[in-house]
């Protein structure tokens, strides 16, 4: 490996990753070889810390780097910011003896932590059989799966009710990862069905203490999958906004009833690129303030408060709904700026539009204005659960 600082090497990679975005954009399927660049590039182990074999970066820079990749291809960053959930997942919801190991492997092995946690699809119970522990049943919607070497997957306990999660090796015996992802967006995260056939799960292998969502600090979990998807969301507006100014500056016209003598003369275009700035803008200010509360919170660890894990809910769902109304303005009017020809196949510049319409579908933002009126209104913090 180089000497080259994190930020550089995910720019190198991210210079790549453009070159053939198109064209994995129209097939679809596991992005094999950039997942192995990111394997090779040591960046998996990037919010590891330096005591554990990682890079021992914080929030805000990993975030970065997320957002970076979504400005070319969203596909690789949202399976890129899944690793850091997943770690982030086992450090909230684990005891120290079970994330550490986990934590060193992860950077010696530079594995891939993928997702098969998804608290609405209930389709996966766990019982016990046999004197060991089993999960059972299906999952969709899981991000990440192929190609990794770990799972954070999650059952009902057939007894109780309650909902158990566990880290297990993507290898086990009994899972089943399905290739059925083809959707219109995202079309290369690999966010396909898994099949659980009586996988064993070993006791040291559930996050029961503190458990989900059991403590201030444990409840940080959904704030940083929402930040991750916000910064996702304004990469993508960005990769956007500068695909579409390259095309205005070089190939778009003046339309004959205008008065200006070149494009960059164009008082509408200019209109339209002032609104597009003031909206990234503004939704990239709250991103990255709440960014800054996250490495605040997370560096309290379980001395956070209830009250400061609200204000960071607040700060983060502002933050979710101004990169996604201002990302769904961008990626759908950018064709205004850019003209009829724009819109030639090759080109695929919808493909922003696509990827950010499909996940900014993850969870609603009707529910996130919800919840800000309420605080706004009511000063009451969101109640923390598996999407706020």
């Amino acid at each position: 490996m180089d000497v080259l600082t994190p930020k550089e090497r995910a720019s190198r990679l991210a210079t790549e990753f453009a070159k053939t975005a198109v064209e994995r954009d129209q097939a679809g399927g596991t992005p094999k070889a950039e997942r192995n660049a990111i394997r090779e590039s040591g960046l998996l182990s990037l919010m590891i810390p330096q005591s554990l074999g990682g890079l021992g970066q914080g929030w805000q820079p990993t975030l970065e780097i997320v957002r970076e990749f979504a400005r070319v291809d969203s596909s690789i960053a949202q399976v890129f910011g899944f690793q850091h959930l997943m770690l982030a997942t086992v450090r909230l919801f684990g005891t120290e003896a079970q994330w550490k190991p986990w934590f060193r492997q992860t950077a010696v092995n530079n594995w891939f932590w993928g997702n098969a946690l998804n608290p609405l699809d209930l389709r996966t119970s766990s019982s016990i059989e046999d004197g060991a522990r089993e999960f059972h049943g299906k999952k969709s919607f899981c991000s990440g799966a192929t190609d990794s070497d770990m799972l954070i997957a999650s059952a009902l306990d057939a007894e109780t009710g309650k909902l158990l999660i566990a880290a297990i090796p993507t290898a086990r015996k009994g899972i089943t990862l399905h290739h059925d992802w083809d959707n219109i967006g995202q079309r290369q995260t690999d966010s396909g069905s898994a099949d659980f056939e009586h996988v064993r799960v070993e006791a040291d292998e559930l996050l029961l203490d503190p458990g989900p969502l059991s403590t201030p600090f444990a409840c940080l979990r959904p704030l940083i999958a929402q930040l991750i998807f916000s910064n996702i969301y304004l990469g993508i507006a960005q990769g956007a906004l500068a695909e579409a100014r390259q095309y205005t500056l070089r190939q778009s016209r003046v339309w004959s009833g205008s008065l200006a003598s070149d494009i960059q003369a164009e008082p509408y275009t200019l209109l339209h690129y002032g609104e597009f700035w003031v909206g990234l803008e503004g939704a990239r200010l709250l991103t990255n303030h709440a960014a800054e509360l996250l490495d605040a919170a997370w560096n309290k660890a379980e001395s956070l408060t209830l009250e400061e894990r609200g204000e960071l809910a607040i700060a983060v769902t502002a933050a979710k709904v101004a990169t996604t109304k201002a990302g769904l303005d961008i990626t759908h009017r950018m064709f205004e700026v850019t003209g009829a020809r724009a819109t030639t196949a090759a080109l695929r510049l919808d493909r922003f539009w696509r990827n950010l319409r499909v996940y900014t579908l993850h969870d609603p933002v009707d529910f996130k204005l919800k919840e800000l009126g309420d605080w706004a209104l009511n000063q009451q913090y969101p109640t923390p659960s598996f999407y706020s």
